[in-house]
């Protein structure tokens, strides 16, 4: 805090003679002019010979005044012998604090004095500022680690703070804190923007920037709150918010900077433990997919959990499948692992085993392509095993899209990841069960590019037989009727002998036995991808 006038007088000797002393002097000027206002600040000691003043000193005291200096000493000896006693009315009816400088004093003795001031506050300010951060490390050493950070940093500022997570939740507050505006102004700038991200809400000057700022300043007539984020990543992992009834220092906001970075190395130290479990997680879930036939694969991953205090949910269980970027609001409340890039995790690999089910021939080269990237960061990239009962509290978590696999035990594990794979890609939103898509038909569970590719390998013999587009009806009519020469006959209007002509004719050109219940099938799902790829309304519908 810069030197009050009173300490100025009392180092440099000056003689007070009106006005109170208590004002602050950030600096001393030395001007003739009969208008020194433009060239001054504010909070000034200002000092002037007075050899262009005489006469009327009200206008130049009311300058000075509405400048907010914070003194006039005049030098006498030199263009006055004495203060004038019309400056002295005009400096007493206008409060402003007046001085006499003794011819015995020069002008530069001020200055240096009133430096030698500024410079040992500012030595003072910058000791206090060391020792308060000595202290809120001491407060990071303590097991209580963050929250004895915020009770000490309430202390250095003589006022109150308070810690948030990253929903701007309170979770940890000092005695008289006022978080709750903090953490509703935090919650309408989120409800703008809809995540917390870099250059999401709005910092001191009040405009986004595309860059996380420094902090969120909030000031009332009695209160002045600061509140930073913390961590070093894109999204805020957390914030706190610091409050007293004054403005802040310089070094009051030095010491605030240090708390931030404290609780920042706290957060990212406690973001380095989350991650190693998450790794445990998944470990595990690789354990209980590998031995998914033994029973004693599900021991072996209890027992991994155990010293984590983690456990797995009772059987019957499901499988959630849930986009990435769901991880964090999900993980407090179900057993969660990440897929790793680069499909070197069991659960990587086994969805891209089954994204590549089905000859590879059968594939285009897009489609092998979309394949191959598909396994190196598959869109299901959360996976939630969950009892049956807290499936949907933990899907309403989300928001999003969240594939649901049928209850089953941990033996059927694969079957069931497959599962909520099928249905996190069904493209449906929100809550999609396996089971409601198992209803609507097998074709329903296919990939529509692979189904498609398999549909045109298949018929491409009958595609590509001159004009006989009719072959590829007769074969459907065929099909539909189970067989039936009559049925299939009176649904195409022609003779029956017409038909068996036609389909001796398919089974000449695809190689294959039409009386096969195998080949059958192959072909009516053939017949029902072409149909569906060719519908208005891009629906799954029935060859025939």
């Amino acid at each position: 805090m810069a030197p009050s006038l009173r300490t100025v007088v009392r180092r440099t000797g000056l003689r007070p003679l009106v006005g109170t002393l208590d004002s602050v002097v950030r600096w001393v000027a030395v001007s003739e002019l009969e208008d020194p206002t433009p060239y001054l600040e504010g909070d000034e000691l200002l000092l002037t010979t007075g050899m262009r003043l005489e006469g009327d000193f009200s206008q130049y005291v009311a300058r000075l005044v509405a400048r907010g200096v914070a003194g006039l000493a005049l030098g006498v000896g030199l263009s006055h012998e004495e203060v004038p006693p019309a400056l002295l009315q005009a400096a007493a009816a206008a409060g402003l604090p007046l001085l006499e400088v003794p011819r015995e004093t020069p002008f530069i003795a001020v200055g240096k004095a009133v430096s030698e001031l500024l410079a040992a506050e500012q030595y003072e300010e910058i000791t206090r500022a060391f020792a308060a951060q000595g202290r809120l490390t001491r407060a990071a050493l303590r097991p209580e680690g963050p929250y004895a950070v915020i009770d000490r940093l309430a202390k250095e500022v003589g006022g109150w703070a308070a810690l948030l997570d990253e929903n701007a939740e309170v979770r940890h507050a000092t005695h008289g804190s006022k978080a709750e505006a903090a953490a509703r102004e935090l919650t309408r700038l989120r409800g703008e923007h809809g995540v917390w991200r870099k250059g999401a809400w709005s910092g001191r000057q009040g405009a986004s920037s595309g860059r996380l700022p420094a902090s969120l300043a909030l000031s009332g007539p009695d209160e002045h709150v600061v509140v930073q984020p913390l961590g070093g990543g894109p999204r805020p992992r957390g914030f706190f918010a610091v409050g007293a009834s004054r403005a802040f220092s310089p070094v009051t906001h030095t010491v605030i900077n240090a708390a931030g970075s404290l609780l920042t190395l706290a957060v990212e130290q406690g973001g380095a433990q989350r991650e190693a479990e998450r790794r445990v997680r998944s470990a595990v879930l690789g354990l209980l997919l590998a031995g998914a036939k033994e029973p004693a694969g599900e021991e072996r991953a209890r027992a991994v959990l155990a010293p984590l205090g983690e456990r797995l949910p009772e059987e019957p269980v499901v499988v959630l499948a849930m986009a990435a970027d769901t991880l964090e609001s999900v993980e407090p409340h179900a057993f969660t692992a990440r897929l790793t890039e680069g499909g070197q995790h069991a659960l990587t690999a086994r969805f891209a085993e089954a994204d590549s089910r089905g000859p590879a021939d059968l594939r285009s080269g897009a489609d092998r392509r979309g394949a191959a990237e598909r396994s190196k960061g598959p869109g299901a990239a959360v996976v939630v095993l969950v009892g049956t009962e807290g499936a949907e509290k933990v899907a309403a978590l989300v928001g999003g899209t969240v594939g649901m696999s049928s209850p089953g035990a941990y033996g059927e594990l694969p079957g069931a990841l497959d599962q909520a794979r099928r249905a996190f890609e069904s493209g449906h939103d929100g809550l999609v069960r396996f089971a409601d898509l198992a209803g609507q038909g097998l074709l329903g569970l296919l990939d529509p590019a692979t189904a498609q590719a398999f549909a045109s390998a298949l018929l491409a013999p009958l595609t590509r037989y001159g004009s006989r587009a009719d072959l590829i009806e007769s074969l459907r009519a065929y099909l539909g009727s189970n067989g039936h020469w009559d049925a299939a006959a009176q649904r195409l209007g022609i003779h029956r002998h017409t038909l068996r002509y036609r389909m001796k004719r398919v089974t000449e050109l695809l190689g294959r036995d039409l009386d096969d219940p195998g080949v059958r099938a192959e072909l009516w799902i053939a017949l029902a991808a072409t149909a569906s790829a060719c519908a208005p309304d891009s629906s799954r519908s029935s060859p025939s």
